[in-house]
């Protein structure tokens, strides 16, 4: 074969490749830089709204939560040592409530595990995580020293393979590596009336670098064997592992979550678009593996509270970007699935903390600009 057939050759094949390769890739992008716009607009409006005098939350305290990646790296050493802190601070709940809970972070965890069937696939999600994770952003501001705010994790930026993710890379500015590759089958859930076999991702064992590596987590798992004692909430140190999966990230695209912005006008589709088992909130959990295959024991994961300031995000970006009307909607019941049946949710309805906090009204949850709340996500 001549050069100039090689050359053509190889041309072809090239041109073929890149036609293969460049829709998904464009949509990805455009996808990317239409989420950023309509960020933006949100932000314009929130700036709009706060401009009024005698505001307690205004342009000049307003926090800005940013995405873990954008942070110096000063400052994401600074938030892991505030969450290192928090693993030696003395817990609030009772070893005769809570024997396994061994620390401050672990009151956290054990309060997500407690509450569980009466936040996920119902009213009470979106609020209760909330308040959830501003609680833990307090804890490490007020306990712990951290000056700074609770970031984020865009999965959208690493969704092909968030083992490249800053938070999960292994290094020391990370929340800790992917689990050791270990061989192992699929976990088999059974959680909230659901069952599901989520298939075995890239690692599956002990994280092996970067902070939380040797850390021990003492709560669960609840949803898959073998299970905790005491429903979760006993005593059963391992150490943390993790199992990213490539499957579980291809539900957190920017194109999903470009339509999950987009494709509702009411809260409850909303919400059941984002908890919907092939959604961007099942998409992060199972992305992460190991206790972020747990719905109950989960928050045991320190990522967790990462994952879900990107859930409260995608709640915040949507209610940005109608602030009159998505700021005051509920929907559905206090129980998942509402089993058991519960009272409907209103504005009104009281949510319940445990030892973290006083219960809270939903209507205190539903704008992250008034009654203590004072943050946007840039």
């Amino acid at each position: 074969m001549r050069v100039s057939s090689l050359i053509s050759y190889f041309s072809l094949h090239l041109a073929i490749s890149s036609a293969v390769a460049t829709p998904l890739t464009s949509n990805q992008d455009r996808a990317s830089k239409e989420i950023a716009k309509l960020q933006n607009i949100g932000n314009q409006n929130v700036e709009s709204k706060i401009k009024s005098h005698g505001r307690t939350c205004n342009s000049k305290n307003i926090v800005r939560r940013q995405e873990w990646g954008t942070m110096s790296k000063k400052s994401r050493l600074e938030y892991i040592s505030a969450v290192e802190c928090l693993q030696t601070k003395s817990p609030r709940f009772s070893k005769k409530v809570a024997p396994g809970v061994r620390s401050r972070f672990d009151d956290f965890a054990a309060t997500h595990l407690q509450r569980t069937p009466y936040v996920h696939f119902d009213g009470l999600f979106l609020p209760f995580h909330r308040q959830f994770v501003w609680l833990y952003e307090k804890a490490l501001q007020k306990e712990c020293g951290y000056k700074g705010s609770q970031p984020y994790w865009d999965w959208t930026l690493s969704w092909e393979d968030q083992r490249k993710s800053t938070v999960f890379d292994g290094s020391p500015y990370s929340m800790g590596s992917n689990g050791k590759p270990i061989p192992h089958g699929p976990t088999n859930i059974s959680a909230l009336g659901l069952e599901l076999s989520v298939p075995p991702g890239t690692g599956g064992g002990c994280l092996y670098s970067g902070p939380f590596a040797g850390y021990n987590v003492t709560l669960g798992p609840v949803a898959f064997e073998p299970k905790g004692p005491d429903g979760g909430l006993g005593y059963n140190p391992r150490c943390l592992t993790r199992d990213i999966s490539f499957e579980w990230s291809n539900h957190t695209k920017p194109t999903d979550v470009l339509s999950l912005l987009t494709t509702c006008k009411d809260l409850e589709c909303f919400d059941n678009q984002l908890e919907a088992i092939d959604g961007v909130h099942a998409g992060g959990h199972f992305t992460m593996g190991g206790l972020g295959n747990d719905p109950f024991s989960s928050a045991g994961d320190p990522a967790f509270f990462l994952h879900h300031a990107q859930i409260d995000r995608m709640w915040t970006l949507w209610q940005n970007l109608n602030l009159l009307n998505r700021t005051s909607q509920v929907f559905g019941t206090g129980t998942a699935f509402n089993v058991p049946p519960s009272p409907n949710v209103t504005l009104d309805t009281k949510i319940d903390f445990s030892v973290l906090g006083p219960q809270v009204a939903v209507r205190k949850t539903v704008s992250t600009t008034d009654n203590g709340y004072c943050y946007i996500y840039i």
